[in-house]
């Protein structure tokens, strides 16, 4: 592995899986779990560990299928069940028994909130995550806009980025590079990474398993358009809404605090994804598009705010706020104000 950021160690424990993980702070400290996203690992957050409060005993595990951890497959039917199950493991194997603060990105939003209803934890800190009704599909209030869930899942999948994960494409010579499609995806337009970091987080998301158990998972013919739905294997299935769902949060006891931050800007988790099919085919990206009645483009950060207002009313604490300008990933390319504004959070938690 290459050369860590100071205060930073890398370790691996023997939970539900072998997992490899980031580490900073105090073996005493009080636990924050950062779970990171789709195509990424633990090192996503290396950078906010060497200026952490010494408080915070800060772990950044690498997923199943990600990263260096093992290759376990995923079972797409329990949504983000394998990765949250796989969260309490890691846990439960460094022998953890205080509440930890968990920290969900994307993918991860689902996974933390999973946990949360499996064991009580500290508060949960939702990073541009996930549509509490999944990724693709659907309409404001969840409900699919076909009932085999078609336009959602690995099917949906772009090939030739896949291929290109496969082959460890590290260039720059097509928009579907992993190196460009992180540029134009994960932060803002515009920002980009010092070289040789940016090289660390390419060759970060090439560790990627591709496989139909890992990313992006099998997939379903399907009479609607586009043609294909969601199969039961890998993580893309995972977070089809036929799997993917954490509306339920308001339920939840006990309620945790949370805190919602999400970049403006934002190209992935959107009201208009540009990943997305509603949005692709509204845009003539996918010829057939059964229009705006039929197949919408998702609402995505509107789902979330109903969810987490419905947590408010329910009597939980839920802050949000939104980084004007930041892309997906915000505690990257407005790093020193999400990292303010997340320990603030957590200093607030008692």
């Amino acid at each position: 592995m290459d050369h860590l950021l100071p205060g930073v160690r890398a370790a691996e424990v023997d939970g539900r899986i072998r997992t490899h993980y980031l580490e900073s702070g105090p073996a005493d400290g009080e636990p924050v779990v950062f779970v990171h996203g789709n195509l990424s690992t633990g090192r996503f957050f290396e950078h906010l560990m060497p200026g952490a409060p010494e408080r915070w005993r800060i772990l950044a595990p690498d997923m199943r299928c990600f990263g260096r951890s093992e290759a376990a497959p995923i079972d797409a039917t329990r949504g983000l069940g394998d990765w949250a199950d796989d969260i309490v493991g890691f846990l439960d194997a460094l022998g953890i028994d205080r509440l930890a603060h968990l920290v969900g990105w994307s993918t991860a939003g689902a996974a933390i909130a999973l946990v949360a209803r499996a064991r009580p934890v500290a508060s949960l800190t939702f990073l541009d995550p996930v549509a509490p009704y999944g990724f693709g599909g659907t309409f404001r209030d969840g409900s699919p806009c076909w009932p085999d869930f078609a336009g959602s899942g690995a099917g949906v999948a772009n090939p030739e980025f896949v291929a290109r994960l496969r082959d460890g494409d590290r260039g720059e010579d097509s928009p579907l590079s992993p190196r460009n499609v992180m540029n134009a995806t994960y932060w803002a337009a515009g920002h980009r990474e010092p070289r040789e970091r940016e090289d660390v987080l390419v060759d970060e998301i090439l560790l990627t398993t591709i496989s139909d158990d890992g990313y992006p998972g099998d997939a379903a013919t399907s009479e609607h358009w586009p043609g294909a739905a969601p199969g039961k294997r890998g993580l893309l299935n995972a977070l089809s809404p036929k799997y993917c769902d954490w509306s339920w949060l308001p339920t939840l006891e006990p309620k945790p605090p949370v805190l919602w931050t999400h970049g403006s800007a934002d190209v992935v988790v959107a009201d208009g994804s540009a990943l997305e099919l509603g949005t692709l085919g509204a845009g003539g990206a996918v010829p057939g598009w059964p229009g705006p009645d039929v197949f919408p483009p998702q609402p995505m950060v509107g789902q979330i705010r109903d969810v987490l207002e419905a947590y408010r009313a329910a009597g939980g604490r839920a802050e949000m706020e939104i980084f004007t300008g930041s892309g997906h990933g915000p505690h990257v390319d407005a790093a020193d104000r999400w990292s303010a504004t997340f320990f603030a959070f957590l200093e607030s938690v008692r």
